[in-house]
């Protein structure tokens, strides 16, 4: 298999097949595009009588670079609240290179403690090792999260739905997505490859590129997008956003048509990726957020009141067919491939 997140196909027929307890306590579980699952000890019934369920996803970091804890409880907690949850606690397992200092275990919980801080969540616990199998650190989170009895996610859990928020037809619907995109792999590449970067940028562009690390929560704009009426949402990030384009094509599925030219990307990232030939639509995109919803132009509208940067990208349809347009052209969406961040680490 390649190096990053496992194909669809892979995820079909090796993992998803091999899952056949079917447990009433599990209100939402595994799918394709489902990073989050929810739970309720009472099954269903529970979350009809109003008990919140608890959200709970897990995230893996394997990059070998100096902030991975830090971006593992991240990205999982930006799971959470993507699937219309609030982030509460954290588990961490950290699996160390043999011979490392203690030193270097005291600074990954120092990054995970300052991201929890940022999050407003708790590290409840988790498990750390040395091992000979692993060449730098492997950081495991698991955030745990509940669903407002407010929010329309909370009611349709206890109706059945399994992949939306709302009950409307997903066709014909808006794609909206916030932020920028590439954010997270342009920070992570300023910050490990940022003497090769000086050889040709000024500092100033590294610093920039460095920022982008700072925009990497999407909590406030699911919060918002789940009071204006969103469908569903899906956190940009492995793959970029045409990774993210598809899974959310599988998982509520319909077709969909994007324009290119839309989808917001900073000019450090565009800098970076020419720099070490990379494509920055696919592109480790943490902290951009994509949306579905019906008034994608109130959600943006909403979105920008409250100073976050979104745009309308396209829309959803009855087909099938994955496009993007780029000016007179068009291309049809592939199956994710490897996040483009590999091909330097």
């Amino acid at each position: 298999m390649r190096t990053g997140k496992i194909s669809e196909s892979i995820l079909k027929r090796s993992v998803l097949r091999q899952i056949e307890n079917q447990k009433e306590e599990v209100i939402k579980g595994a799918g394709v595009g489902e990073d989050c699952a929810f739970l309720s000890w009472n099954g269903s019934s529970a979350v009809k009588a109003g008990n919140c369920p608890v959200a709970v996803s897990t995230q893996a970091f394997t990059l070998p670079v100096k902030n991975c804890a830090y971006l593992a409880v991240t990205a999982a907690a930006n799971n959470v609240a993507a699937a219309g949850a609030v982030p509460k606690a954290v588990l961490l397992s950290l699996v160390l290179p043999k011979g490392a200092e203690e030193s270097l275990l005291k600074d990954l919980m120092v990054q995970a403690k300052k991201c929890s801080k940022e999050w407003d969540i708790q590290i409840a616990g988790g498990h750390t090792e040395v091992s000979a199998a692993v060449s730098a650190p492997v950081i495991t989170a698991t955030v745990l999260g509940a669903a407002p009895e407010t929010t329309m996610l909370t009611e349709n859990l206890s109706g059945g739905r399994k992949e939306s928020f709302l009950n409307e037809k997903p066709d014909n619907m808006d794609i909206v997505v916030s932020k920028w995109i590439g954010m997270e792999g342009t920070s992570i590449i300023a910050g490990e490859k940022e003497d090769d970067l000086l050889r040709r940028y000024p500092p100033g562009i590294i610093r920039s590129a460095k920022e982008a690390g700072g925009y990497l929560s999407v909590a406030s704009e699911a919060a918002i997008a789940l009071k204006s009426g969103v469908y569903t949402m899906h956190d940009v990030r492995n793959g970029g956003i045409f990774g993210a384009l598809w899974e959310v094509s599988r998982k509520i599925g319909v077709g969909l048509c994007v324009d290119l030219k839309k989808i917001p990307v900073k000019q450090e990232t565009i800098e970076v990726c020419e720099f070490f030939d990379l494509n920055p639509y696919q592109l480790l995109s943490g902290g951009a957020l994509l949306m579905v919803a019906a008034d994608g132009r109130g959600l943006v509208k909403a979105l920008e009141e409250e100073n976050i940067p979104a745009c309308m990208i396209g829309s959803t349809n009855g087909t099938n067919d994955k496009i993007v347009v780029n000016q007179d052209e068009a291309r049809y969406l592939e199956p994710p491939a490897p996040d483009e961040i590999y091909k330097l680490f």
